[in-house]
């Protein structure tokens, strides 16, 4: 009878604590929420205050320029062909920065990855310092890198490639380090018993193992760098980013290149999402007969 009481007290407590722990919980999340939803109207507010004009004086105004560019597209739309043909070499261009930056980005970040992974670094005593560099590299924005590069190297795709590339060593260091640390260190031992060098020890005992989601990763990777690479055009990185700057800057007259850049600028986005988002599934999950 003492046991089935001291067990009924025991359950009843242990039930209080955990409502108890629950609406403790609770509150510090509804504390977090409000502190977050206030700090957010504060931002909006300032930001409101010092852009010219307001932005809820300007909210009306939001629809004008697309209303512009369709309106102009549909009108000349027989001259969008035309276009698709002239700027094609730009998205080509485009896509070939993304992909050599991509290139240069994930060897350099494997590489990262690996001397800052604990249990498989080269120099065990080095790990936090290229950890760091890592996070130096993908916490600046390719833009701002692309700009300096610009005023050192002069405009053109060098300087965006450079730039994308760096930003990826830093993201694909961090995300290669992350699965490097799942895997197994068995034929890493085995390889170091027979006299393996550390360069062996990676490349047969580690790169085997995680070799899909490195794929995966640099696939996705490749996806974001297009985006990039055509953002980084407006700040005359070249590619088809340059020339829709200079067909918006143009104004009236020019909304049906702009339209036209759009598009085809949209269609490789797309195209080369649904391509690896396909490579990655498979690579992950293998093929299915």
């Amino acid at each position: 009878m003492a046991d089935t009481t001291f067990q009924a007290g025991s359950l009843s407590e242990m039930q209080t604590g955990y409502a108890r722990l629950i609406r403790t919980r609770r509150m510090w999340n509804g504390a977090m929420l409000a502190l977050f939803v206030a700090l957010l109207i504060a931002g909006f507010m300032t930001a409101d205050a010092r852009n010219a004009g307001g932005f809820w004086n300007g909210i009306d105004n939001v629809f004008d320029f697309p209303v512009e560019v369709i309106g102009e597209a549909w009108e000349k739309s027989h001259l969008l062909p035309g276009h698709f043909a002239k700027y094609f070499p730009s998205l080509v261009e485009t896509i070939n920065i993304a992909a050599a930056a991509t290139l240069v980005g994930v060897m350099a970040g494997a590489i990262l990855s690996l001397l800052s992974t604990r249990g498989l670094a080269r120099w065990p005593s080095l790990v936090g310092l290229f950890r760091r560099v890592s996070d130096i590299l993908r916490a600046i924005p390719e833009i701002v890198i692309a700009l300096v590069l610009i005023f050192v190297l002069g405009a053109g795709p060098v300087p965006a490639m450079i730039a994308i590339a760096l930003h990826t060593a830093g993201a694909i260091g961090k995300l290669y380090s992350e699965v490097n640390e799942n895997a197994s260190l068995k034929p890493v031992e085995g390889l170091a018993s027979v006299g393996a060098n550390w360069s062996q020890r990676m490349m047969l005992g580690i790169v085997p193992q995680v070799a899909p989601n490195y794929l995966s990763y640099a696939l996705l990777r490749f996806e974001i760098n297009i985006r990039a690479s055509a953002i980084l055009g407006f700040v005359g990185a070249g590619g088809i980013g340059y020339d829709l700057k200079n067909a918006m800057s143009w104004g009236q007259g020019k909304f049906d290149e702009a339209a036209a850049i759009f598009i085809l600028l949209f269609a490789a986005i797309v195209l080369f999402d649904q391509l690896s988002s396909y490579a990655r599934h498979r690579l992950t999950t293998g093929a299915r007969t």
